[in-house]
């Protein structure tokens, strides 16, 4: 997957090409609108393939003052932590789906793998098998036609 960043004034912060997994981090010292593009370099139309995306774009301090919050809410300290601790929570959550989606396609991975090394080694033994098989035949009539045996 390509991204490309730019800032406000549409000069390029990040251009980078990723591989199947990765995290883009960045930083600007631009005030302002950023924009960020996305698109896959897979040039196959009907590749059966899925991109998977996901955006958790943080700003700041993980996006959220909470110096700001206690003066706009009226916060006393103890429900300005427990605003923290549900925000971190909540983060605790989404990193666990995650966690969840990667053991599940590590999942299939090996399973995948372990389908094919056994069909493999099912093929070798045929073919060791076989092979056997037609020498044994190949020196039975090599010996008759010496009148070895």
């Amino acid at each position: 997957m390509h991204v490309e960043v730019r800032d406000p004034d549409d000069k390029s912060i990040l251009s980078r090409v990723y591989q199947a997994e990765g995290k883009i981090l960045f930083t600007s010292h631009t005030p302002g609108e950023h924009g960020i593009c996305m698109y896959s370099n897979s040039t196959a139309w009907f590749s059966g393939s899925q991109l998977r995306v996901h955006l958790d774009i943080q700003v700041g301090e993980h996006a959220i003052n909470y110096g700001e919050v206690v003066q706009k809410e009226k916060l006393t300290e103890l429900q300005l932590r427990v605003r923290q601790l549900l925000d971190q929570v909540e983060q605790i959550s989404k990193e666990q789906n995650y966690q969840r989606y990667r053991e599940e396609r590590f999942r299939q991975t090996s399973e995948s793998t372990n389908s094919r090394v056994l069909w493999w080694s099912i093929a070798q033994t045929a073919v060791l098998l076989l092979m056997g098989a037609w020498q044994m035949r190949h020196l039975k009539t090599f010996f008759e036609a010496k009148k070895l045996v």
